[in-house]
Protein backbone atom coordinates (compact mmCIF):
# COMPACT_ATOMS: atom_id res chain seq x y z
CA UNK A 1 0.00 0.00 0.00
CA UNK A 2 1.53 3.56 -1.08
CA UNK A 3 1.59 6.47 1.60
CA UNK A 4 -1.27 8.39 -0.03
CA UNK A 5 -3.50 4.92 0.18
CA UNK A 6 -3.20 5.07 3.90
CA UNK A 7 -7.10 5.98 5.53
CA UNK A 8 -4.96 7.61 7.92
CA UNK A 9 -2.95 9.95 6.56
CA UNK A 10 -5.39 10.78 4.10
CA UNK A 11 -7.51 11.65 7.16
CA UNK A 12 -4.57 13.78 8.99
CA UNK A 13 -3.63 15.15 5.97
CA UNK A 14 -7.37 16.73 5.52
CA UNK A 15 -7.64 17.70 9.34
CA UNK A 16 -4.48 19.12 9.25
CA UNK A 17 -5.22 21.19 6.21
CA UNK A 18 -8.70 22.15 7.28
CA UNK A 19 -7.47 23.11 10.96
CA UNK A 20 -4.56 25.41 9.36
CA UNK A 21 -7.46 27.16 7.07
CA UNK A 22 -9.22 28.05 10.06
CA UNK A 23 -6.26 29.34 11.89
CA UNK A 24 -5.50 31.41 9.21
CA UNK A 25 -9.01 32.82 8.70
CA UNK A 26 -9.11 33.66 12.55
CA UNK A 27 -5.71 35.00 12.34
CA UNK A 28 -7.51 37.93 10.20
CA UNK A 29 -9.14 39.27 13.24
CA UNK A 30 -5.92 38.74 15.24
CA UNK A 31 -5.65 42.64 16.37
CA UNK A 32 -9.15 42.70 17.55
CA UNK A 33 -8.71 39.79 20.27
CA UNK A 34 -8.29 40.44 23.33
CA UNK A 35 -4.74 39.34 25.47
CA UNK A 36 -6.36 36.23 26.67
CA UNK A 37 -7.64 35.46 22.43
CA UNK A 38 -4.09 36.22 21.48
CA UNK A 39 -2.03 33.70 23.86
CA UNK A 40 -4.73 31.62 22.87
CA UNK A 41 -4.28 32.06 18.88
CA UNK A 42 -0.43 31.80 19.78
CA UNK A 43 -1.00 28.50 21.51
CA UNK A 44 -2.54 26.96 18.74
CA UNK A 45 -0.52 28.14 16.12
CA UNK A 46 2.70 26.53 18.08
CA UNK A 47 0.42 23.22 18.08
CA UNK A 48 -0.23 23.68 14.27
CA UNK A 49 2.95 24.14 13.85
CA UNK A 50 4.32 20.87 16.21
CA UNK A 51 1.83 18.86 13.99
CA UNK A 52 2.88 19.75 10.84
CA UNK A 53 6.92 19.46 11.50
CA UNK A 54 5.55 15.84 12.27
CA UNK A 55 3.03 15.16 9.42
CA UNK A 56 6.10 16.50 7.29
CA UNK A 57 8.77 14.12 9.02
CA UNK A 58 6.22 10.92 8.41
CA UNK A 59 6.77 12.01 4.39
CA UNK A 60 10.86 12.28 4.88
CA UNK A 61 11.27 9.37 7.09
CA UNK A 62 8.77 7.19 4.08
CA UNK A 63 10.36 5.33 1.35
CA UNK A 64 7.09 5.28 -0.93
CA UNK A 65 8.23 7.28 -3.89
CA UNK A 66 5.41 10.06 -3.67
CA UNK A 67 5.88 10.63 -0.05
CA UNK A 68 9.62 11.67 -1.94
CA UNK A 69 8.14 13.17 -4.26
CA UNK A 70 6.37 15.55 -2.18
CA UNK A 71 9.02 16.37 -0.16
CA UNK A 72 10.99 17.66 -3.13
CA UNK A 73 8.32 19.26 -4.24
CA UNK A 74 8.38 20.82 -1.02
CA UNK A 75 12.27 21.77 -1.15
CA UNK A 76 11.76 22.74 -4.75
CA UNK A 77 8.84 25.42 -4.07
CA UNK A 78 10.30 26.87 -0.66
CA UNK A 79 13.57 26.82 -2.32
CA UNK A 80 12.22 29.60 -5.78
CA UNK A 81 12.18 31.58 -2.55
CA UNK A 82 15.22 30.76 -0.96
CA UNK A 83 14.26 29.14 1.79
CA UNK A 84 14.50 25.43 3.40
CA UNK A 85 11.58 23.37 4.86
CA UNK A 86 13.48 23.89 8.45
CA UNK A 87 14.29 27.58 7.76
CA UNK A 88 10.29 27.96 7.61
CA UNK A 89 10.20 25.95 10.67
CA UNK A 90 12.16 28.36 12.45
CA UNK A 91 10.97 31.72 10.38
CA UNK A 92 7.24 30.79 11.86
CA UNK A 93 8.61 29.60 14.75
CA UNK A 94 10.41 33.11 15.16
CA UNK A 95 7.67 35.00 14.76
CA UNK A 96 5.54 33.75 17.21
CA UNK A 97 8.02 34.26 19.52
CA UNK A 98 8.29 37.60 18.57
CA UNK A 99 4.39 37.70 19.30
CA UNK A 100 5.01 36.20 22.21
CA UNK A 101 7.13 38.83 23.59
CA UNK A 102 4.49 41.46 22.05
CA UNK A 103 1.65 39.91 24.16
CA UNK A 104 4.26 40.42 27.33
CA UNK A 105 4.85 44.09 26.48
CA UNK A 106 0.79 44.52 27.04
CA UNK A 107 0.81 43.21 30.46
Amino acid sequence: MGFFDSEIIQQEAKQLFEDYQALIKLGNNYGKFDRDGKKLFIEKMEAMMDRYRIFMKRFELSEDFMAQMTVEQLKTQLGQFGVTPQQMFDQMHLTLERMKAELEKQV
